[in-house]
């Protein structure tokens, strides 16, 4: 198979992973700025990662919080980490990223993270000129929605890539689920983090590092 366009999941693929607790610490801070000083412990998790619409409304009327206004600064205080992470060298590229300026394929970014986030992440780490695209989740609650395996933006990117055949590189399962539902290939690159993860799906390619695609795309 050929390829003439490959996106890419953006943390743990392309950045380094943001430790749990910066996170954490962000939601925290966002409930205060709200002025709830001691929120459930389980509240500030389940805000942390992988919220619902569902809980982001049942938790926000717990606080008597309006749902919308508290989402929307909780993701402007998180991707407000994550940059300082990336200015204190804590969430950096991977070695391998830059090799990707020899792959002769289009290319994008598509992230559950903050459009925000990936933003800036791909200006700080001077890579604009290796993606002609890329898409992260607007400060929305319905954006909630639209992540992986939800296919919304990746489907946008492809959409953007003018791809005829492509292929998506992540480092979770639901990338691997966006890919299928989106209907192109997928590739699973095995990070540190995902050395020997047993996977539940099964990827078109399972990789080790981003130099495996110059084989892939020029088969």
């Amino acid at each position: 198979m050929t390829y003439d366009t490959v996106v890419f999941d953006n943390d743990g693929v392309l950045v380094g992973r943001t430790d749990f607790d910066v996170l954490r610490e962000a939601t925290r801070e966002t409930f205060e700025q709200f002025d709830v000083t001691d929120p459930d412990a389980d509240h500030v998790d389940d805000m942390t990662v992988g919220a619902t619409p569902e809980q982001v409304d049942s938790i926000c009327d717990t606080y008597d919080l309006d749902p919308e206004t508290f989402w929307r600064e909780r993701d402007a205080t998180m991707s407000r980490a994550q940059q300082e992470e990336a200015r204190a060298g804590r969430k950096a590229l991977y070695d391998d990223v830059h090799t990707l300026a020899d792959l002769d394929v289009a290319r994008g970014i598509v992230s559950s993270n903050q459009h925000e986030t990936v933003d800036f992440l791909v200006d700080h780490h001077e890579v604009t000129h290796l993606f002609d695209t890329y898409y992260g989740r607007e400060p929305i609650i319905e954006s909630l929605d639209r992540r992986k395996p939800d296919p919304h933006y990746l489907e946008r990117a492809l959409s953007d890539l003018d791809a005829d055949s492509a292929l998506f590189v992540g480092d979770n399962e639901s990338d691997i689920w966006a890919a299928e539902n989106a209907g192109i290939d997928s590739a699973f690159i095995r990070r540190p983090h995902r050395t020997d993860w047993e996977l539940n799906c099964w990827p078109t390619w399972d990789i080790d590092s981003l130099d495996d695609l110059h084989d892939i795309c020029s088969a």
